[in-house]
């Protein structure tokens, strides 16, 4: 099972890698940018390090499972079958299909509490303290989940790699690429605690009226590139240039350096301005 050959030619791989890359990329991006949910409760940097750093062995571990199965479907049965819940309809009985079903709905939903649940529980409590609980905020997202009909995305690849991962991926770049802008070059890794939990208007992350206006400008300079081969995709324009699909096959790259090289230039412009304006 491990000798199949390729049925891709060399160029053909290619032009499949990258936008899969991307894709895989944007399916955790979202991971990454709340992780401090998770991280927040770690006594030490050293503590929040030695958490994470098993995980890309392990996620390459599960990659490598994911791969040999599908290969091995192709030997047991003669065709590919990618789906776990397709290739546990073909093997075993009844008490082996039972103990899959329990094993995939419990996998379910620990990774969905974890990974899709807790951020916007958070993000909602955060937005409206009197009016959110933690539980009052994981219902609305699962009510939200369900409306936005996972079932839909999910019903080919076409639709959940190449439309939905990749256009979501032009969103969490640019978020990514701030922070990282932010926490790095424009702050030097030298964060004001009191000031984050303060909303006055003197406060030193009050910015202008509350918004931070070099982040917006960043984060529309960074999904702007994306849009022309998003809509191309969705069949909405019907020819663009070249560089616009490669732009939307690498959105998660693309959106996170032009947004955080964009931040960091106006965000120490800024900085030089009120250098000289107090100089003088």
């Amino acid at each position: 099972m491990l000798s199949l050959p390729s049925r891709l030619s060399s160029s053909q791989f290619w032009a499949v890698f990258f936008p899969s890359l991307t894709a895989n990329i944007s399916f955790w991006a979202t991971v990454a940018i709340n992780i401090p949910d998770f991280t927040r409760y770690a006594r030490s940097q050293k503590d929040q390090i030695l958490g994470q750093v098993g995980l890309p062995f392990f996620m390459a571990m599960f990659t490598f499972a994911g791969l040999a199965v599908t290969s091995a479907t192709e030997v047991i049965f003669g065709q590919v079958i990618s789906d776990p819940i397709q290739l546990l309809g073909r093997i075993g009985g009844p008490f082996t299909k039972l103990i899959s079903i329990f094993g995939i709905s419990l996998a379910t939903i620990t990774t969905n509490i974890a990974a899709n649940v807790v951020a916007p529980a958070n993000a909602l409590v955060s937005l409206n303290p009197r009016l959110f609980t933690f539980t009052g905020g994981a219902v609305v997202t699962a009510l939200l989940g369900i409306a936005f009909q996972p079932w839909k995305l999910l019903s080919s690849s076409e639709s959940f790699v190449y439309t939905w991962l990749l256009g979501y991926s032009a969103l969490m770049g640019p978020i990514g690429g701030i922070i990282l802008s932010d926490y790095y070059l424009v702050k030097r890794m030298n964060l004001d605690l009191e000031g984050l939990y303060s909303d006055s208007v003197d406060g030193p992350y009050y910015y202008q009226n509350g918004f931070n206006v070099a982040a917006l400008v960043a984060l529309v300079a960074g999904v702007l590139p994306i849009v022309p081969g998003f809509l191309h995709k969705l069949g909405i324009l019907s020819n663009t240039s070249k560089a616009f699909v490669t732009a939307y096959n690498n959105a998660w790259f693309v959106s996170f350096f032009i947004s955080g090289l964009v931040y960091w230039l106006l965000s120490t412009s800024k900085e030089n301005e009120q250098k000289h304006r107090y100089a003088n």
